[in-house]
């Protein structure tokens, strides 16, 4: 287990989540939603160092997630569901200039994230990471 960049990546998801809350609250509706991504992204990764897992594309993150996470029953399918969702969202607020996402949509997302967050954060705890190497996320 590398926990050296377990800790890296969880401190780069709480970074995008926290953005994600200034950027929803300041009515950057899109860029909150690609942030509350890239948070449940970093956790994956993190979370995907356990097993000493490194990848750094965002297929390769959801396959590897499905595979050695989910499949060994480490992770509930949901939350494999829910890093496919974020991509999803993610792109769309991105690059399509017609997607429109309101104030509540990127409420939702950030609020899944922030699920995502707490559920890898009890996983992480669970294979023995102090409470001090992963900090807890933010709240609502």
């Amino acid at each position: 287990m590398n926990r050296r960049l377990i800790g890296a990546e969880w401190q780069r998801a709480l970074a995008a989540l926290g953005a994600s809350r200034v950027l929803l609250e300041t009515g950057h509706v899109e860029d909150a939603i690609a942030r509350c991504y890239y948070s449940i992204f970093h956790a994956a990764k993190a979370a995907l160092a356990v097993p000493e897992v490194e990848t750094s594309t965002h297929t390769g993150v959801r396959s590897m997630f499905g595979l050695h996470l989910v499949k060994t029953g480490e992770i509930e399918p949901h939350w494999a569901s829910e890093l496919s969702e974020g991509l999803d969202d993610r792109i769309r607020a991105d690059y399509n200039v017609f997607a429109h996402f309101s104030s509540e949509d990127a409420q939702d997302e950030y609020d899944r994230a922030t699920a995502f967050l707490n559920r890898i954060r009890q996983y992480l705890l669970a294979k023995g990471l102090q409470g001090s190497e992963i900090p807890a996320t933010l709240e609502r």
